[in-house]
């Protein structure tokens, strides 16, 4: 998202998928992965002794609001990566610049409409535990020509919980649409320039 607005011409369209980055609310998982200690819990989380209890993580996990299926079993495989200290450094330092224990930090905002040349779809699961359904519309509004698609039983993973829709609605968009291309000539810089100008109101 943030490459699109930055480097518009190397960008011919934009598609966000449960994206982070629109809205300061997000999961209570993911807000308490930043706090002080969490590189010692990480581990223990992600030993691959706990995967063998599933059915208890799985519970625990279903009352902080997550479902089984896709999101429980894309968490698991995402969380078994971290038993290598170097994934879960990473992973830490990454979770840290953009969240706090409040939520998420940045915001792109107060820079969508810089994406607004790109045709953009939007698609997310009806039922994101992680991050909340209101942030699709946010992106729908401040993308003017965006298309908007809810998989509404899915979670935050709808690309996991209904693969052939997801692969279908990918390849209408691509097959409907115009790839923006911009050569970056002085019309197009005089462009940008007026919209960096302009500013989102």
């Amino acid at each position: 998202m943030q490459f699109s607005y930055e480097y518009p011409p190397f960008a011919e369209r934009l598609v966000l998928v449960s994206s982070g980055g629109l809205g300061r609310e997000v999961h209570l998982l993911l807000r308490a992965a930043t706090l002080p200690g969490s590189e010692v819990v990480l581990p223990l989380i992600a030993h691959e002794r706990l995967h063998g209890v599933g059915g208890a993580l799985g519970a625990a996990l279903g009352r902080l609001g997550l479902r089984a299926g896709t999101d429980l079993a894309e968490m698991a495989r995402g969380y078994g990566s971290l038993a290598d200290a170097g994934a879960r450094q990473a992973f830490i330092h990454s979770l840290r610049a953009v969240l706090d224990i409040g939520g998420q930090r940045v915001s792109a905002n107060d820079r969508l409409y810089l994406a607004e040349l790109l045709p953009a779809l939007v698609i997310w699961g009806g039922q994101d535990p992680l991050i909340p359904i209101e942030h699709a519309a946010v992106a729908h509004r401040e993308l003017p020509r965006s298309r908007l698609e809810v998989f509404e039983d899915a979670g935050h993973f709808p690309q996991l919980h209904e693969p052939v829709r997801f692969a279908h609605t990918l390849i209408d968009f691509i097959e409907t649409t115009e790839p923006t291309e911009m050569e970056f000539t002085d019309a197009d810089f005089d462009r940008m320039r007026e919209l960096l100008l302009r500013g989102k109101g």
